[in-house]
């Protein structure tokens, strides 16, 4: 009886948890689903806002990969970080001549949503476009 308790709470773990797919179009473990990510427009070429999402992760925690997906039509950069302890996914892509588009995306080494560090990553993305 005991076994088989076991293997239902087992089983209701693994259903509970799962993969999620992240803004550089890869996939993450996940306890918990909902709004993870932030995205920003500014008006700004799409390497000028590439380049302000590196130096700010690289200010506050390592840089890890660089990606640039090829089956897309639109300018479109990735970055994945580590900022405190956090997983960071950014991506960058021109929605128009003008506008680029910043989506940041975090979540805790056990798969949790770190919306607070997201937008304090967005926030110093768009403090760094203004100097």
């Amino acid at each position: 009886m005991k076994k088989k308790i076991f293997a239902v709470l087992a089983g209701a773990v693994i259903i509970a948890t799962g993969c999620v797919h992240t803004v550089s179009d890869t996939s993450t473990f996940a306890v918990s689903y909902g709004r993870d990510s932030v995205a920003g427009r500014y008006q700004r070429s799409p390497e000028q806002l590439y380049k302000a999402a590196v130096t700010v992760i690289t200010r506050d925690g390592v840089l890890l990969t660089e990606y640039v997906p090829h089956d897309s039509t639109n300018v479109v950069r990735s970055l994945q970080g580590r900022v405190n302890e956090c997983k960071v996914w950014i991506r960058v892509e021109q929605v128009d001549p003008k506008i680029s588009q910043v989506d940041v995306q975090a979540r805790t080494k056990w798969g949790r949503v770190d919306l607070d560090l997201v937008h304090e990553l967005e926030k110093e993305i768009a403090l760094e476009l203004a100097q």
